[in-house]
């Protein structure tokens, strides 16, 4: 099964969080928080304006992004763990994610 995702809406898949401080301390699974981070997984054709004409999205999909902690809504797709939320609920995008990817 496919989702597309309708005018502005952006499905995100969170980035696991370190399960490490800084430090080396293992931090246990009830004290973390969930990941404000995520890969952008598909997005939608974008909003229309005052004209009527559909405005492209910033994002797209493989980007790296920034959200609010209770941004978006969750579902379950394919029994995986997504976030849908629209394009106004993502912070910014993470740049040289890409970069550092490919260098490891």
């Amino acid at each position: 099964m496919q989702f597309r995702p309708l005018h502005d809406r952006v499905v995100v898949k969170r980035v696991d969080a370190e399960t490490k401080s800084a430090g080396g301390i293992i931090i246990p699974d009830t004290v973390k928080e969930k990941p404000m981070e995520g890969e952008v997984i598909a997005v939608g054709p974008g909003a229309r304006n005052d004209k009527g004409e559909i405005v492209a999205l910033d994002v797209k999909v493989g980007d790296r992004i920034l959200f609010g902690k209770w941004s978006g809504t969750e579902v379950k797709l394919n029994d995986e763990d997504l976030l849908i939320m629209k394009e106004s609920d993502i912070m910014g995008i993470i740049e040289g994610h890409v970069a550092a990817k490919k260098a490891a």
